[in-house]
């Protein structure tokens, strides 16, 4: 199996990212903050994707980035996905070897 692509495990973490979003913005008074956060992170993670989408990545780092995307698909509390729009984009980052 070839090894996976920047942009295509960011894509996968992006996908997961909209879904911690929607949960997130079901807290009304929260929305603005929700999406600020989408359209800061989203703007870096496009821009790793713009600059080194077609580099291969190791196969641990897809693994980690899946049970990463594993966790945050179990949240459930919106606060708690409000606190992992933070956070998550950074481990992604981390894992792909890029400054938050």
């Amino acid at each position: 199996m070839p090894a996976e692509i920047v942009r295509d495990a960011i894509d996968r973490a992006r996908d997961a990212y909209t879904s911690l979003g929607e949960l997130g913005e079901t807290i009304d008074e929260e929305w603005s903050y929700v999406t600020d956060l989408g359209e800061a992170w989203g703007a870096r993670l496009d821009e790793v994707a713009g600059t080194r989408g077609d580099d291969a990545i190791e196969p641990d780092v897809s693994a980690a980035l899946d049970r990463a995307i594993d966790e945050i698909g179990r949240i459930t509390d919106p606060h708690r996905a409000i606190d992992w729009l933070s956070t998550f984009p950074q481990v992604v980052l981390l894992a792909l070897g890029e400054q938050p």
